[in-house]
């Protein structure tokens, strides 16, 4: 059995920090610190304390993958990187996927829908350069052709603005020099043919 020895508030006031028999032992949240009433003099024993440190480092991490989901929508794909890349126990990862579903942040269906919109609106992509960045973010083929299925794009008006945002880099060109620039680029960026025909002409 250890004793809790002292109790001391951390500089952000919503955490606290827990001494266990004269040395530093964890952090923990305030609603923790609340729900195991915790007190000096108190005594814990290992398997209590083990509990203790697991709720603390669920509740930090939690709060911390709020305020990256909060940011913008989120597949799944990127809170799997963010979690690999803070290290965070997979123990933890099941119930924390399950209270971010709950919540609504976790929905690769949602997710597609909000990224297609604002590419197409702010980006001006093609339907095949979207294809790619959402594999890439980790949405199947079955929600992607899903989703598709909810839109109507018209890859003619997102050629015609992407160029128009890009003139400055053709308008010293002669018309076939730049007729052959524009082609490339837009090959490149996933137009097909008879769409890239018809902005050229």
């Amino acid at each position: 059995m250890s004793t809790i020895t002292s109790i001391k508030p951390q500089k952000s006031k919503k955490r606290v920090n827990i001494f266990l028999d004269g040395k530093f032992a964890f952090g923990l949240d305030l609603e923790n610190f609340v729900k195991f009433n915790l007190k000096v003099e108190s005594e814990l024993s290992e398997e209590k304390a083990g509990e203790i440190v697991k709720k603390a480092e669920f509740q930090k991490v939690y709060e911390k993958m709020l305020r990256f989901a909060s940011l913008r929508p989120r597949s799944k794909k990127e809170f799997d990187n963010w979690l690999r890349k803070h290290k965070v126990y997979e123990s933890l990862h099941e119930e924390l996927f399950n209270k971010l579903k709950r919540l609504e942040f976790l929905n690769d269906e949602k997710f597609a829908t909000w990224w297609i919109g604002q590419r197409i609106q702010f980006k001006f992509k093609s339907k095949r350069e979207l294809i790619q960045e959402l594999r890439i973010k980790g949405i199947t083929k079955d929600i992607i052709d899903d989703v598709f299925s909810k839109f109507i794009i018209d890859e003619e008006a997102s050629a015609r603005k992407l160029l128009e945002k890009n003139r400055y880099k053709w308008e010293k060109l002669s018309d076939f020099e730049a007729r052959r620039k524009i082609s490339a680029y837009l090959s490149r960026k996933g137009f097909g043919w008879d769409v890239i025909r018809k902005v050229i002409k």
